[in-house]
């Protein structure tokens, strides 16, 4: 099983998909282009959400960072008036520390994600989308910022008038990725930003043409005309998209096979009942690990293999 991931909504699908199959079958390719550099260390906050799911050590009431971490170091730096875009906790900066140095060291992205996945104990393989360097960034009233400028310092707040992956046309597929789609038959789309998470992925050259070859699921992000979480809705709109079920089908109709909708979303199942995707109904609102594991069993009966 192949899964395209960024960092809330997946990690929770594959917290129950770990329930079904065995850990060493899961490939997950994780968005990085909301990736960052703070404090002379490389943060990759949705790698690191599946990296820490998988080692048991996530915090699953953010669903970020590390359960039980401290923030010593954060406060220290704040003291001093150094002023971090991020709230970063000391076991997590520990993390971006080793992933830093493997990277001055000469490791692309891949290899130090490897690393850290053995040093923690992690048999599922969590795999860069790419080892080059790709910047979601958004055009503002106030100018141009980065995501995590829009959603952690600004709290999602500005609207917003463009998107552009920055670095995308020149961004390969990490060769580790090719391996894995030569592999797996069946994809999975987990219920991410379809703009910040899931669309840097397909948009790197040649993965869209891959993935045609493939079965591909999707789980919708969208309840009516509401994201579940995150700014998706604002992002959806930049972009000229539907803010409903409906537009995140636009944003993969080329490589999609099956969609899941919620149970919940009236307005998806009525707009979707004609197109050309299977729809399935289910419910998607993953509250406990029972509710992510019981998804996780349609998405596998969905692609039976």
């Amino acid at each position: 099983m192949l899964v395209l991931s960024g960092g809330t909504g997946t990690p929770k699908l594959l917290d129950g998909l770990r329930n079904i199959l065995p850990e060493e079958e899961i490939n997950v390719v994780v968005n990085t282009a909301e990736d960052m550099w703070v404090s002379g260390n490389l943060v990759t906050p949705d790698i690191d959400t599946v990296l820490y799911m998988f080692a048991g050590k996530l915090d699953t009431t953010k669903w970020w960072g590390i359960k039980n971490d401290t923030f010593m170091t954060y406060e220290a730096l704040g003291s001093l008036g150094h002023d971090e875009i991020m709230r970063l906790g000391d076991q997590d900066r520990a993390t971006n520390i080793i992933r830093s140095d493997l990277l001055r060291a000469g490791r692309s992205l891949t290899e130090a994600t490897q690393e850290l996945a053995r040093v923690l104990g992690i048999r599922a393989k969590v795999l860069p989308m790419s080892d080059d360097v790709v910047r979601t960034m958004l055009t503002t009233p106030a100018g141009k910022i980065h995501f995590q400028e829009f959603w952690v310092r600004e709290h999602g707040k500005p609207d917003v008038l463009e998107v552009v992956q920055e670095g995308i046309e020149k961004a390969s597929i990490a060769p580790a990725v090719l391996q894995a789609l030569e592999n797996e038959e069946c994809v999975l789309i987990g219920p991410s930003n379809p703009i910040t998470s899931i669309g840097p992925i397909l948009a790197l050259q040649g993965m869209k043409e891959l993935l045609k070859k493939k079965t591909v699921i999707a789980v919708s992000p969208i309840i009516g005309k509401e994201p579940v979480s995150g700014p998706a809705g604002k992002l959806m709109a930049a972009r000229g998209l539907e803010v409903s079920s409906a537009g995140v089908v636009d944003c993969y109709k080329d490589i999609l096979d099956i969609m899941i909708l919620d149970e919940r979303d009236e307005y998806g199942i009525s707009v979707l009942k004609n197109t050309k995707c299977k729809i399935l109904i289910a419910d998607t609102i993953m509250k406990d690990v029972g509710k992510s594991t019981a998804l996780a069993r349609i998405v596998m009966d969905a692609f039976e293999c």
